[in-house]
């Protein structure tokens, strides 16, 4: 129960971006308290223990760090750590009836540049990788800095990139094209393009940018575009923040779901509900770290069009050990320690999105796997660890809500089989046959579709990033911070507000400063 009936700030969603704002607005001083529907906090960024009797604490739904300000760690004294991946990919192939793959290691570039010499047969496209992601990288020291910055407008942003070239690539025109004029391998050109579409249904060429929203958040992160595992699994993140949160002052109170806000833009009204009853407490603010059209339903207006739609299926697995690759000069340690691409050549990712906008599941699902104990294996129980067990998290591509609509859970079990078959194509052993079991036998792996998402993180269409990403800009009705809303004291926390999406505590830190009048 809430301890006043009347607070400086009423936080809806004790999600990780939720959590980072009552750190922040406690700290200086307001009287806040955090509305959590679920019985615990954390939201999406959580470590659970999906199989019965299994040691082992998984990130159930986000599951890498790329985005979150060493600003925020650094401002609220989070206990809260990253490791680094050594390997970033390894992609799986065909070339000339052999199986063989491509290696990039970041700690060795050498090793690197015989890896693509081995697969295309020259220094060519090494070099233009180098070219390419040394242009996204002077872009991240650049842009990133400005996401805990008051929102630039257009052309202040264009001026601090200092860059016409990659302003054009990444900002004007779609990512298809910079991808097709630099690179000339289509396995090369497939990853990445990658980093263009997870969570983000579209085109390499879909005139919108869509796919250049979602590639430039995914190389900006921390001013280096590295991705890296939260130690202790992404519960640890939410965890630490909870506790800080805790720590200044704020109260937090799971099982209370918030149902209605009234306003007249200085004062709020709250209105939620237990399983017991419902209650209504004043506030001064209400920060919201639900989706735009939640946010819409709370306040009984019309929800913005259309619907929000997620295009991804998450699957986690337990391992009893890592499976022998078909390429056998490539360590299952290393290939599965980064990004391991699966049916993510460039026209593979083409014909999956044609089919998708066809009503079709794509024939070949493409996805990207990694496996989180392997850097961090504080996240199994020292009994599994000795034995050799491994997690495995998966994330298919150009899988949109709307095909799971007729029968969810029939059409998210076809996925599920047809992904791993493509997995299986990689493997000299099927992946079946190395998960482990639970207590009661069955095996360690659970998938879900947006659909579920939606259902169990009350995600719009199941889409992770709320709504469409946003260029990190201001346009017109975005206001100072990229937070504000129609109501001067209700504003958005979550990954719905601008400069949102991904783990990164941005919505939850830019909602505080806009109260704070910073």
């Amino acid at each position: 129960m809430p301890a006043m009936d009347s607070y400086d700030a009423v936080i809806i969603g004790g999600g990780h971006n939720g959590l980072t704002a009552a750190a922040y607005l406690a700290r200086a001083g307001r009287s806040v308290l955090v509305l959590e529907r679920l019985d615990h906090t954390g939201g999406a960024a959580v470590s659970t223990r999906p199989f019965a009797g299994v040691d082992a604490r998984l990130s159930r739904y986000s599951y890498l760090v790329s985005l979150l300000p060493q600003k925020i760690v650094q401002d609220l004294g989070l206990r809260f750590a990253v490791a680094g991946r050594t390997v970033s990919s390894y992609t799986p192939t065909l070339r000339g009836g052999r199986a063989t793959g491509l290696l990039v290691d970041s700690g060795s570039p050498a090793r690197t540049r015989a890896a693509f010499a081995e697969l295309t047969g020259s220094d060519r496209e090494f070099e233009a990788w180098q070219r390419f992601y040394g242009m996204t990288q002077r872009l991240a020291e650049r842009v990133f800095p400005t996401l805990t910055e008051p929102l630039p407008t257009r052309a202040a942003l264009r001026e601090r990139v200092a860059d016409e070239a990659a302003w054009q690539a990444l900002f004007e025109r779609p990512l298809g094209r910079a991808v097709e004029e630099t690179f000339a391998d289509d396995l090369v050109r497939g990853v990445v393009l990658t980093d263009a579409l997870i969570g983000t249904f579209a085109d390499a060429h879909d005139e919108t940018l869509r796919q250049n929203r979602c590639f430039l958040y995914h190389v900006i992160g921390g001013g280096t575009g590295d991705w890296n595992v939260p130690v202790g699994g992404m519960g640890a993140l939410t965890d630490a923040l909870a506790d800080v949160a805790r720590t200044a002052g704020a109260e937090i109170v799971t099982g209370h779901e918030a149902t209605a806000i009234a306003t007249d833009g200085t004062r709020a009204e709250v209105t939620y509900r237990t399983a017991d009853m419902e209650g209504t407490v004043a506030a001064r603010h209400v920060l919201v770290g639900a989706a735009p059209h939640a946010l819409a339903a709370l306040l009984g207006e019309e929800p913005p069009a259309p619907k929000p739609e997620g295009a991804q299926l998450k699957v986690n697995m337990l391992l009893r050990r890592l499976p022998r690759l078909r390429d056998r000069d490539a360590d299952p340690r290393e290939a599965f320690s980064g990004t391991f691409h699966i049916a993510e050549g460039y026209r593979q990712l083409a014909t999956a999105y044609e089919q998708a906008a066809a009503g079709e599941l794509p024939s070949a699902p493409p996805s990207e796997i990694y496996c989180h104990s392997l850097t961090d294996p504080s996240i199994l129980g020292p009994e599994l660890v000795a034995q050799g067990y491994q997690t495995l998290t998966l994330f298919g591509l150009h899988t949109p809500a709307r095909l799971f609509e007729r029968d969810n859970d029939a059409v998210r079990e076809e996925l599920l089989k047809s992904t791993l078959a493509q997995l299986d194509a990689c493997l000299d052993e099927p992946i079946a046959d190395c998960l482990a079991t639970d207590a009661d036998g069955r095996p360690c792996i659970e998938a879900k579709s947006p659909l579920d998402l939606e259902r169990d993180l009350g995600l719009p269409g199941g889409n992770i990033f709320h709504r469409e990403l946003a260029f990190p800009y201001a346009t017109e009705g975005t206001g100072r911070w990229g937070v504000e809303t129609g109501h001067s004291n209700v504003l958005l926390c979550g990954a719905g507000a601008v400069r949102g999406g991904g783990v990164s505590g941005i919505p939850g830190h830019n909602a505080a400063m806009a109260v704070l009048g910073e």
